[in-house]
């Protein structure tokens, strides 16, 4: 299931920013006094009352401004608007209503879309009369709130995260579907183009010429795959174009919604850091992946190139190593096909469940051979495991004392999970509860 998209739009230094860092209980964008601070785009996940939720804090919002700074944040901050499930309105309760508030007020009942309204800065009883005066922005009820102080900001979670709706692409689809992702000029249009045997994609040599993902049905052995070719991710920091920041999020979107992201690498170029950071969101997303290397047409090649190209890989990879690597060229049409073939094959890995009796039986010697070592000195015992979920997989150990339970252990019983049952290119999620 999609994650529900939130976004925080108001004028600038009216507090968006550490709002979002309370949100998601670190802090992470920028807090300065001066206006027009947060100027690029931060989003990151956050969860409340078991529900998950991406979170989008944008740069204040100047409706009429002519200055090319804030008019490139303000094109940004329609974006998200355009983009999210849900938007957080941010005014500011000790500057009082403001023009701005009004314009961007209109702005938002044009969008159509669920807008809460909340009041900033109200840092306790005796400025709660404070907050009336937005009843005139037309909105609905003024949610009042300190994001500094942290005040009301469980009840402005309970209500935003129960008052928002799923997702319209959250419908249920039983069809196998493909995120193409990777940075810009990889190849990404050239793969889709390849499979559909057609030019549906506009295929260029200047990085970033796809803007929207586009889903395409392709009909492969009786089956409907969907592909959705999408925008190439860039570093946030590189992001100056408005149009960028838009194809960034979308790919975001994209990802959440897909059953196996396709990771598209260029063969000339390696494994960069930027590949690495959109490997880690498919992973953080827990979504099944798969690493595709195409241009593999361009490299001079002898016997071993491939396995040596694969165990560079994998090294850089680390703990990402369990991700199958396939080298294709999407120009030549080389191993195109098999790509369907492998992400269905991770598809299936991720619907899998291990019985709890074969997981204990294989699982428990490994275990028994090597114990869970305390910093505390008191003995760990894990007395029972079993699975509890799929999609991603996830595994429950039963032990005496959870929270000693080492990193480095959780490592060793995921490698071995994965030494047992494989689970190929898909992440695996290990629970530690108290028994």
């Amino acid at each position: 299931m999609s994650q529900i998209l939130i976004a925080l739009v108001g004028r600038p230094n009216v507090g968006k920013s550490t709002l979002f860092n309370r949100f998601i209980g670190q802090r992470t964008a920028i807090v300065h006094d001066l206006p027009g601070v947060t100027r690029d785009r931060h989003y990151a996940d956050a969860e409340w009352s078991g529900k998950r939720f991406t979170l989008i804090d944008t740069g204040g919002f100047v409706p009429e401004s002519d200055d090319i700074i804030e008019a490139a944040v303000r094109e940004q901050a329609q974006i998200a608007i355009e983009e999210a499930d849900v938007v957080l309105f941010v005014v500011d309760a000790v500057e009082g209503l403001q023009p701005g508030d009004e314009e961007i007020a209109d702005i938002l009942r044009r969008s159509r879309k669920k807008v809460f309204l909340v009041v900033n800065k109200i840092d306790g009883d005796s400025r709660e009369s404070h907050a009336a005066e937005f009843f005139r922005l037309g909105l609905g009820e003024p949610l009042s709130t300190s994001a500094l102080a942290g005040r009301k900001i469980g009840d402005l979670l309970d209500i935003i995260t129960g008052g928002a709706g799923a997702p319209a692409d959250d419908s249920p689809d039983a069809r196998l579907k493909l995120a193409i992702v990777g940075k810009p000029n990889v190849g990404k249009s050239s793969l889709v183009n390849a499979m559909l045997g057609e030019n549906r994609h506009i295929v260029t040599e200047i990085p970033g010429t796809t803007r929207d993902p586009i889903d395409t049905v392709i009909r492969y052995h009786g089956e409907d795959i969907l592909l959705v070719d999408t925008a190439g991710l860039r570093k946030k920091g590189k992001i100056k174009e408005s149009v960028e920041f838009y194809s960034a999020v979308r790919t975001l979107k994209s990802i959440d919604r897909c059953d196996v992201a396709v990771v598209v690498l260029d063969a000339t170029a390696g494994l960069e850091h930027q590949d690495l950071r959109i490997i880690e969101t498919v992973m953080e997303r827990r979504r099944g992946g798969l690493i595709v290397v195409n241009k593999w047409d361009l490299i001079e090649k002898e016997s071993r190139t491939a396995a040596a190209y694969e165990r560079s890989l994998h090294d850089r990879l680390r703990i990402y190593d369990f991700l199958p690597v396939m080298f294709i060229s999407a120009l030549a049409r080389q191993r195109i096909f098999k790509v369907i073939d492998v992400a269905r094959g991770i598809d299936v890995e991720q619907n899998r469940r291990v019985a709890t009796s074969e997981l204990n039986e294989i699982l428990g010697p490994d275990i028994e051979r090597f114990p869970p070592r305390s910093k505390s000195g008191k003995e760990l015992k894990i007395k029972f495991m079993t699975q509890v979920k799929t999609k991603p997989p996830v595994f429950a150990f039963f032990c005496n004392d959870p929270r000693h339970i080492e990193d480095s252990y959780r490592r060793y019983l995921e490698n071995k999970i994965r030494e047992h049952f494989a689970f190929r290119g898909v992440p695996i999620v290990l629970s530690f509860k108290e028994k």
